[in-house]
């Protein structure tokens, strides 16, 4: 290990010899760089979006020339925004970091501190430092928030949500992010004052182990926090629960517990996946992925079975008034669901296709696909740790971003993994958007060979439909940015292997 750090301290000694100001505007270019190369390939798909193309021979027999201009018409209104929005994000870090915003805040953070009797303390500086910054990115966030899903979205009918809905959102993912983050945040910091020469294996560990905690073994993510913002209930007995337990048994998978997760509530986009580690895996699936699924229609049916099985016989009077009003409720309840089944009847998959999609998602199991992905993300943590051990005390980079009297570890760690590690990061994002791309192949494959190639096929039709996807994709944006292979790349893939 000292070997590793010496040799990386090594590595960066010519930042020495760099002038503060001259760091920070080649730090601050090759940022701009990287958003130019950006710029450009989203104008590459822009002009692929422009372009007046028909429906390619593989979706004849799911989509009209009408849904395919309609997709053409979101996805240029989505990267409209996305790119207005870009801009204006770099726009606005770029004059924060000018106007030296990063050490008035943090002095600030250091004056509140001191109005509580609190000085020099670093570790609390850094919580009302991030404190601060997560409200100010939450507020100045809403109103593009507000943009892309009561105007954007809406106008293209994805936006299910309510104004109180996206209201409450908001505040309980700021609540969440400062119950999860400042006491992660608190303990890290400790770690790396305290854990000497050989802090970067510590922090690496914690970093690890919290990771897997909140989003693994113990389902603290999956069973605490996401019941937040979404409601959760088992899938109702039937074709489809069955056929999943059928398959998950059939290959070994570790089938605890199978969710449809109410996100027609939320929007009208479909999804599937499931989590867990070792012998409890949970499938989640969207309401809005099962053709005519309604979590409020089994809701009301539960109630009323259970209503059926523990009521006593009535008397004759008590008869008559119970059982009129469930009738005229049952009517309503059923002219609500009729309703709302009306709008989704062209929507969603059938049971033989969401069976397919989840045979889809085995297929990254039995791969390993996801501890790879673990795996490979431990790694680069390990070593990133590691550059940020070499460098972090080199007073150079604090003094390019206007901290010349001290050397605040929150925002080493800021400039380190922000700025001087961006080129790194660049080319170790887009290694894993060409494994991942991989890796579904690879998944849709174990579907082909199960069987179930003909209903995945089906399924992604849907799905490219439902969700408006525009089939056609310009291949240099799509390789730098895509972590699936486009749809028709897909069922071309798809009908090979199933031809061999």
């Amino acid at each position: 290990m000292v070997f590793l750090i010496s040799t990386l301290e090594n590595c960066f000694s010519f930042l020495d010899k760099i002038d503060p100001n001259t760091l920070f505007y080649l730090l601050l270019i090759f940022t701009w760089l990287m958003s130019l190369w950006e710029h450009y390939l989203s104008y590459r798909q822009y002009r692929n979006y422009k372009r007046n193309r028909t429906v390619p021979p593989e979706l004849t027999d799911v989509m009209t020339e009408e849904e395919l201009n309609k997709a053409r018409s979101y996805a240029i209104d989505k990267m409209r925004y996305n790119e207005i929005h870009t801009i204006f994000n770099e726009v606005e870090t770029t004059i924060l970091l000018l106007a030296g915003v990063l050490p008035w805040v943090w002095r600030k953070s250091g004056d509140i501190l001191t109005t509580y009797n609190y000085k020099n303390h670093e570790i609390l500086q850094s919580n009302v430092f991030i404190l601060l910054f997560m409200v100010y990115s939450t507020l100045s966030g809403i109103p593009w928030s507000y943009y892309y899903h009561f105007v954007l979205e809406e106008k293209h009918g994805f936006n299910k949500q309510t104004r109180i809905f996206f209201i409450k959102d908001t505040i309980k993912k700021l609540l969440v992010s400062m119950v999860l983050s400042l006491p992660i945040a608190s303990l890290l910091l400790k770690i790396i004052q305290i854990g000497g020469d050989y802090f970067f294996i510590y922090a690496w560990l914690f970093i690890t182990i919290m990771s897997l905690v909140i989003e693994g073994i113990a389902f603290i993510y999956p069973n605490y926090i996401a019941p937040l913002f979404d409601r959760y209930d088992p899938l109702r007995e039937g074709e489809l629960r069955s056929s999943i337990e059928t398959l998950a048994t059939k290959i070994n998978f570790p089938l605890a517990k199978i969710y449809v997760v109410e996100g027609s509530a939320r929007s009208a986009h479909s999804n599937a996946y499931f989590y867990g580690f070792f012998k409890a895996k949970r499938i989640v699936l969207y309401d809005t992925l099962i053709k005519g699924y309604s979590l409020t229609k089994a809701k009301d049916d539960d109630k009323e079975k259970k209503t059926d099985e523990t009521s006593d016989t009535p008397s004759v009077e008590e008869n008559t008034t119970t059982r009129r009003q469930p009738s005229e409720n049952k009517k309503e309840k059923t002219s609500e669901d009729e309703s709302e089944a009306k709008k989704k009847k062209d929507k969603g998959c059938e049971p033989d296709e969401v069976l397919a999609v989840l045979c889809h998602e085995f297929g990254h199991w039995s791969l390993s696909h996801n501890l790879i992905n673990m795996i490979i993300s431990f790694l680069n943590l390990f070593l990133v740790f590691a550059i940020f051990a070499a460098l972090f005390k080199r007073q150079v980079l604090y003094e390019a971003f206007g901290f010349s009297d001290e050397q605040p570890i929150l925002m080493g760690l800021f400039i380190i993994f922000q700025f001087v590690l961006s080129p790194y990061s660049e080319l170790f994002s887009f290694a894993l958007t060409v494994l991942s791309r991989r890796f579904e192949f690879q998944a849709d494959d174990f579907a082909v060979k199960l069987k179930h190639g003909e209903p995945l096929g089906r399924a992604l039709k849907k799905l490219e439909i439902d969700n408006m996807s525009y089939p056609f994709s310009d291949f240099l944006y799509a390789k730098y940015h895509y972590s699936h292979p486009t749809l028709l790349e897909r069922l071309k893939a798809i009908k090979s292997k199933k031809s061999n």
